[in-house]
């Protein structure tokens, strides 16, 4: 009895990796083995990667709210402080955006804090 293989599911298969590779250099775009060890890389940075904007953008978040908060005499973490103790729950996305956006806003509630 002859070898049953499925060359269908196969060749699909690396037409999808290769069709990720596209636009890489060089051998990585169009030779399988290549191709497959460079998509399987990316996938693996891209998800980290998205990890990592996480991380990345609330440090962001906190040195914006840390310059407008010492505008008014006040560290981050004094101001945090006092912001959790004023019961006033705005997390560091809104407040980042309202020290850059609208400094007005950011100022009264400041003050409310203070």
């Amino acid at each position: 009895m002859p070898r049953s293989v499925n060359h269908v599911a196969s060749r699909a298969k690396r037409k999808r990796i290769l069709k990720l590779a596209k636009g890489y250099f060089g051998r990585r775009k169009n030779v399988w083995t290549v191709a497959k060890n460079a998509v399987e890389k990316s996938l693996t940075h891209a998800y980290v990667g998205r990890k990592l904007k996480k991380r990345d953008f609330r440090s962001l978040w906190i040195q914006r709210i840390n310059a407008a908060a010492r505008q008014y005499g006040l560290s981050y973490s004094v101001f945090m402080g006092k912001l959790r103790k004023a019961d006033i729950a705005l997390n560091r996305k809104v407040l980042a955006d309202l020290a850059m956006n609208h400094p007005d806003a950011f100022k009264a509630v400041v003050e409310k804090v203070k």
